[in-house]
């Protein structure tokens, strides 16, 4: 009797051991191509989550929206039915309506600055607004400076958007600043956009280099203006509830992760704004650079004047002055 119960209590001491030391598989997500900018993040982030851990956390990357475009992945990382995501912040006001103030048209003077602003103090006080909402924001990330693309016509000043029927991300600021250029914003999620350019469901869309260079439009598209009016942050979302249970030194790991992903993001994102219009012109797309962006900014003031009713000047002056 005694052997037996020894026999017992050591299966369930090895059965233990196993338990606690076994792999805990995550999926993270993104909507584009794995061969992107935020593709080389989410590779980077899986390595050094399993190199910070001794492999005991292993991260399962799935691309090009197979687990739903990015509106579908941050609501199943909020319910918990996925783990992690990197998403642009193009549908995050939906979540947490106190990100909607970063993507104001014009906000940030370059790439230089907007890292200064979401690495420093303002950045980090945001990242805190998304604990109550069900989410842990691990750090910032890049999606790039927006440009405008479309079939029709060439893009040299604000009145030439006109009418264009434009493809923009499920972002209420962005449909609000686009409609004072007189374009028809038609939100839809990225996995869709490329048939809608191809069909003509849509004349256009806005996005940076690299995703115009990840998706192809090229394919599906004549005209690239260089219009930078929006920097666009992404940012890598982890279940609340998950990350909680998670030692505080394996916290600690997620988070350096997601810097490490953020380093090798930004670079490729800074390699892809070097090459892109050389390769885009390349691939028969017209190109306009150097457009008079005040003249831009002039014809946005009605929707600047709505944003300060909504965010304050004070706020909006805290970032655009950030040095």
């Amino acid at each position: 009797m005694k052997l037996k119960a020894l026999l017992v209590g050591l299966s369930l001491a090895a059965g233990f051991v196993s338990i606690s030391s076994a792999q805990v598989t995550m999926r993270n997500s993104i909507s584009i191509a794995e061969d992107s900018h935020q593709g080389i993040g989410l590779v980077t982030f899986a390595r050094e989550v399993e190199k910070r851990t001794n492999g005991r956390y292993k991260i399962q990357n799935f691309y090009s929206g197979s687990l739903g475009g990015e509106r579908e992945s941050i609501e199943a990382v909020q319910l918990g039915t996925q783990e992690l995501t990197l998403t642009s912040t193009g549908p995050v006001p939906n979540f947490v309506p106190e990100a909607k103030i970063l993507d104001i048209p014009f906000l940030f003077r370059d790439k230089a600055h907007a890292h200064a602003v979401l690495d420093g103090p303002i950045g980090q006080e945001m990242l805190k607004q998304f604990e109550p909402k069900g989410f842990k924001a691990l750090a910032w990330a890049e999606n790039g400076v927006r440009h405008m693309t479309n079939s029709k016509r060439s893009v040299q000043n604000p009145d030439d958007l006109k009418g264009l029927k434009m493809r923009t991300m499920e972002n209420p600021i962005h449909i609000a600043a686009y409609k004072t250029f007189g374009i028809v914003p038609t939100p839809m999620a990225f996995p869709e956009v490329f048939t809608a350019l191809q069909q003509g469901t849509v004349d256009g869309q806005e996005n940076p280099l690299s995703v115009i260079m990840a998706a192809k439009f090229d394919q599906v598209q004549k005209h690239l203006s260089l219009t930078g009016h929006v920097y666009s942050p992404a940012i890598w979302l982890m279940n609340k509830a998950t990350f909680d249970k998670l030692s505080p030194a394996d916290q600690q790991a997620f988070i350096e992760a997601a810097k490490e992903g953020t380093k090798a993001n930004r670079a490729r994102v800074a390699a892809d704004d070097a090459k892109g219009v050389a390769e885009l012109r390349s691939k028969g797309m017209t190109v306009v650079e150097n457009l008079d962006k005040a003249k831009f900014v002039a014809t946005m003031a009605p929707a600047y004047a709505e944003f300060e009713k909504q965010f304050g000047k004070a706020a909006i002056e805290r970032i655009r002055n950030y040095k």
